[in-house]
């Protein structure tokens, strides 16, 4: 499928175009959407979950879903927001369907810590440094991160853990570049907030 996706991409098949292929049934242009993309909805999956298998199948079953929807897309362009949306409802409805059947675990870190790079990105990268220049405790800014309203932590990795602009945050959410900022601004000052209760 990789080499479908690269050749796509070579021959200057635009994402416009892989849409309207993928939406009347061709998988090949679907798999080279999705495959743009798969982290970036893992990762809106996992800001929602906060469990990487719960992740994994909440990204899964969103694209199962996108695949399924996509010839009701009526907005070309809106794909990316399109996408992330139904991703994060996939993960919200696994969140629910997860909470009726056991209590909520502690927030867990990936297998031999393989997500400590994200979140040292999380705790000292931003537009301005917190509030305290002292290094942050993993553990702590996983249960500080953990405190935080699902969009709060959605928006929060989609600009510091997968470090994407804002620009392109408010195209992928459908909302203004300034809507983008004021959530950020406010998503930091929970987060600050969050990880004083920590101290």
């Amino acid at each position: 499928m990789q080499r479908i996706a690269t050749a796509d991409r070579a021959t200057g098949a635009t994402d416009e175009a892989l849409i309207r292929r993928a939406a009347t049934g061709d998988a090949n242009a679907f798999d080279s959407l999705v495959s743009a993309r798969i982290d970036r909805c893992y990762r809106v999956a996992w800001s929602i979950l906060q469990n990487d298998a719960d992740a994994a199948d909440a990204t899964q079953n969103g694209v199962v879903l996108a695949w399924r929807h996509l010839p009701k897309l009526r907005e070309v362009a809106a794909f990316d927001g399109w996408l992330n949306q139904i991703v994060a409802n996939a993960a919200r409805q696994f969140r629910r369907q997860r909470v009726r059947l056991r209590e909520v675990q502690p927030i867990h870190g990936g297998a031999d810590g393989e997500d400590d790079v994200a979140w040292m990105t999380l705790g000292a990268t931003s537009d301005r440094p917190m509030e305290s220049d002292a290094v942050v405790d993993r553990d702590s800014m996983r249960r500080a991160f953990g405190r935080l309203r699902p969009p709060e932590r959605t928006i929060l990795v989609l600009r510091y853990v997968d470090g994407r602009p804002v620009e392109e945050i408010a195209h992928s959410l459908g909302i203004p570049s300034g809507t983008v900022k004021s959530r950020l601004h406010y998503a930091r000052k929970a987060l600050e907030s969050a990880m004083e209760a920590e101290a």
